[in-house]
C-alpha cells in the first residue's frame, strides 16, 4: 500500500509510474481523492485535538470550583465537558470514516515501478536481461510432450486427478512423486545452505495475512476461500511467511530476515484456457519452495540481485536452459515495485515456462504489514519486503521430464541423483 506521505510529496513520481502500468487519466484522478481525503482527515483530527486539549483543561477546573466552594460554575463546567464529550465521540467517528476512505482508496492503487522497469503493457514488452547464450536443446520429431511422458512411465496421472477433485489438480504417483519429493528437499537445502531459515506455516490464513501482502483485494480472483470460516487457502508461501513479522518493530542490526518454506500453493486461475494450461503448464494446486527476505531500503536492491543470482545457481545445477526477463509495467503484480522473472526451455513443446518469480516490493507491503524498523535517530522507518519462487515444481519436472528423455528413459541431473536414488526414471 502505498504512503499518503508519497502519493503528496512525489505525485508526480507517482503518476509517471502509475502510467507505466497503464493506468489512464482518468483512473489518476483516485490520487486527488486520497489527498482531498486526507485534507479532510487532517481537518477533523485538528479540530478534535483542539477539542480534547478544551476538554482536559475544563476537567481539571471542575475540582478547583468545587474545592473552592464554586459547586454551581463547577456543574455549569461539567456540562460544558460532557458537550465536548458528545462533540468529540461525533468527531472520531468521522475520523474513522475519513481513515477507512483513504485505505479503501489506497487498496485500488499498486506499487509505483522501480525506475529500472521497462516500458510496455503485456508480457511481450518484458525485457530480456539474460538469454540462453547456449544451444537449445532439440529431441526432434518425435520428442514426447510431458503429459505423454507421465502416461508411459505411469509417474503422473491428471485423469485420477480430475476423478478425485476435477481439473488442475495431478497426482504424482511412483517416481514421479519420489522425483517431486527429490526437488523439494533439494530446494530446501539449497535454501538452508544459503542462509535462510526453514519454516513450516499455516496453509490458511485469515483476510489479515492476505491484505498484508497485496492477495486482498483479490481483483483477479485467484484465491480460493473458505467462507464458514473466513479463511484464505494460500496462493504461495509468500503470504504466511512475510506475515511472521507483521505489526513489528525490529532492530536495524537484525536485518536481512531470511526466510525459506516448501508449501504446496493454490490458485483458481479464473480465466485461464488453450495450450498453456495443458499439463502441468498451469495447474490449480503445484508446490513450490518460496525465499523470503525483509531488509533494510538502502540494501533491498542489491538484495534482489543476490536472490536472482541464487535462483540461477539453483537452474544451473539442474542443468535447464533458462533465461532471465524484467517484467515491463503492465505485466508486474500488483504489489511489485521490480520483478525478475524465470523461464526454462521446454524442449518437446518448444516454448518457455516461467518457473520464478523474484521481486522487491520495496514498502508496499511493509505500509500495509506496520512493519517497521528504529534508525539510528530512533525514528521508526517502514523495511522492504522481497520474494522469490526458488523454485516451483510444476512447470521444473514439465522440463526436466521433456528436457531429459532418452529411449532408456529420462535421465535424472547428477544434483538430484542422492535425493531421488536413482540416476535414470523409467
Amino acid at each position: 500500500m502505498l504512503e499518503v506521505s508519497r502519493i503528496r510529496n512525489e505525485k508526480e513520481e507517482v503518476v509517471q509510474g502509475l502510467k507505466k502500468r497503464g493506468w489512464s487519466d482518468e483512473a489518476l484522478k483516485i490520487l486527488d481523492d486520497v489527498i482531498s481525503a486526507d485534507d479532510s482527515r487532517k481537518q477533523i483530527q485538528t479540530e478534535n485535538d483542539s477539542l480534547l486539549s478544551k476538554r482536559n483543561s475544563l476537567s481539571k477546573e471542575i475540582g478547583k470550583l468545587f474545592q473552592t466552594g464554586q459547586a454551581d460554575l463547577a456543574n455549569e463546567t461539567k456540562k460544558q465537558v460532557d458537550a465536548l464529550k458528545d462533540e468529540i465521540s461525533r468527531n472520531e467517528k468521522l475520523l474513522h470514516e475519513r481513515i477507512e476512505t483513504i485505505n479503501n482508496y489506497l487498496f485500488k492503487i499498486p506499487n509505483v515501478p522501480n525506475l529500472k522497469v521497462p516500458e510496455g503493457l503485456t508480457e511481450d514488452d518484458n525485457k530480456i536481461t539474460k538469454d540462453w547464450n547456449g544451444k537449445l536443446i532439440n529431441l526432434g520429431d518425435n520428442a514426447l510432450a510431458h503429459w505423454d511422458l507421465a502416461k508411459k512411465y505411469n509417474i503422473l496421472d491428471f485423469e485420477l486427478g480430475v476423478k478425485i477433485t476435477g481439473a488442475g489438480f495431478p497426482v504424482f504417483r511412483n517416481k514421479g512423486a519420489r522425483l517431486q519429493r527429490a526437488l523439494i528437499n533439494f530446494f530446501l537445502d539449497e535454501a538452508i545452505n544459503a542462509g535462510y531459515e526453514e519454516i513450516v506455516p499455516p496453509h490458511l490464513v485469515n483476510a489479515k495475512s492476505a491484505m498484508g501482502t497485496g492477495s486482498l483485494p483479490d481483483k483477479e480472483g485467484q484465491m480460493y476461500y473458505i467462507e464458514k470460516d473466513d479463511l484464505y487457502i494460500i496462493p504461495t508461501a509468500e503470504v504466511p511467511v512475510t506475515n511472521i513479522l507483521r505489526d513489528e518493530i525490529v532492530k536495524e542490526s537484525d536485518f536481512p530476515f531470511k526466510y525459506t518454506a516448501y508449501t504446496p500453493c493454490f490458485r483458481r486461475e479464473a480465466g485461464s484456457y488453450g495450450s498453456d494450461v495443458k499439463g502441468l503448464n498451469r495447474v490449480h494446486q503445484f508446490d513450490k519452495i518460496e525465499i523470503v527476505q525483509v531488509q533494510h531500503p538502502d540494501k533491498s536492491h542489491d538484495t534482489l540481485n543476490e536472490m536472482v543470482t541464487y535462483v540461477e545457481g539453483l537452474l544451473t545445477k539442474l542443468e535447464l536452459p533458462y533465461r532471465i526477463l524484467c517484467l515491463c509495467g503492465g505485466d508486474l503484480t500488483f504489489a511489485s515495485a521490480l520483478t525478475y522473472d524465470f523461464e526454462v526451455y521446454s524442449a518437446a513443446q518448444k516454448k518457455w515456462l516461467e518457473v520464478s518469480s523474484v521481486s522487491n516490493f520495496e514498502t508496499f507491503q511493509t505500509n500495509r504489514l506496520k512493519l517497521r524498523y528504529k534508525d539510528e535517530k530512533g525514528k521508526s522507518q517502514l523495511a522492504h519486503t522481497l520474494n522469490g519462487s526458488a523454485l516451483a515444481l510444476a512447470r521444473i519436472i514439465a522440463a526436466l521430464l521433456e528436457n531429459n528423455q532418452t529411449e532408456e528413459g529420462i535421465l535424472i541431473p547428477e544434483a538430484l541423483r542422492r535425493y531421488t536414488g536413482f540416476d535414470i526414471l523409467n
